[in-house]
């Protein structure tokens, strides 16, 4: 074979093998162009849908402020834990009860009840009592809520509204000495919360005037800061005349309105 031939032939290979590489090339380009926007979408549809979740979480459709909160959320590797609860600065220190035991009456308008708390099992309850008490905030509010069921006998005072209403300025915690069998004996002077929220003490208080069982709730049971010494028959007089008509069962205004004369603790 002639030279020439051979090497045209030669020539031609490869420029087929050239031609061969360069398609494999740009095949491997289009294969990893592909490969990365298929990514791009899966990273932006996981992202949309992470958003979407944190979404879920509000009532109504998010204003721009949590829209924006949920998006930083979604770049938080975990969310910032909220503030651990504390009292205000109108609400009494423990310490000026912590340790001591405070000895008093409750006047209401049907009789007299000696009362004993305790500053050593209920510091910060019975500073916040005591507190009261000596402002005189007492005297004139109602006891407006009695129950009468076999195994719930409360009578329960203090609100400052006089319809239970707690008053929002004035809110404390935390719970302390809460029965661990939710069983609190005849005779027993709790505070009264809100439901599910250990610092939602207030104003309020509960008279014990019959062994009641109450279960705890979320946040847990209810701060037994004293006791009734005497007069308890008092309360259970209160009870025997039964409730204002209208009212759930067992469970209402007394029949016979209850207030308070004065609270006074020494």
């Amino acid at each position: 074979m002639p030279a020439s031939s051979r090497n045209a032939r030669e020539a031609k290979r490869r420029v087929q093998q050239m031609e061969a590489k360069r398609e494999l090339r740009t095949e491997q380009d289009k294969r990893r162009k592909r490969d990365n926007v298929l990514a791009a979408g899966a990273g932006t549809l996981a992202i949309v849908a992470a958003l979407i979740l944190q979404l879920t979480v509000f009532s109504s459709n998010p204003t721009e402020d949590e829209t924006k909160a949920a998006e930083a959320a979604l770049a938080t590797p975990s969310a910032t834990p909220s503030a651990t609860p504390s009292n205000g600065e109108n609400i009494p220190k423990p310490e000026a009860a912590a340790g001591k035991t405070f000895t008093g009456e409750l006047k209401l308008n049907s009789g007299a009840l000696g009362i004993e708390l305790d500053g050593t099992k209920a510091p910060q309850a019975a500073a916040v009592f005591k507190s009261l008490a000596d402002q005189n905030f007492y005297a004139g509010l109602s006891c407006h809520r009695l129950t009468t069921a076999d195994a719930f006998g409360v009578l329960q005072c203090g609100s400052k509204s006089g319809d239970g209403s707690s008053d929002a300025a004035f809110t404390w915690g935390p719970l302390e000495n809460t029965p661990a069998d939710n069983n609190y004996p005849a005779g027993t002077i709790a505070v009264a919360r809100t439901g599910g929220n250990a610092f939602g003490n207030g104003t309020q208080f509960f008279i014990v005037y019959k062994d009641t069982t109450i279960p705890a709730d979320a946040a847990g049971g209810y701060t037994v800061v004293g006791k009734v010494t005497s007069g308890l028959d008092v309360v259970s007089k209160i009870a025997a005349a039964g409730l204002k008509p209208g009212g759930k069962a067992g469970d209402g205004a007394p029949a016979e309105p209850v207030t308070i004369d004065s609270f006074s603790l020494k």
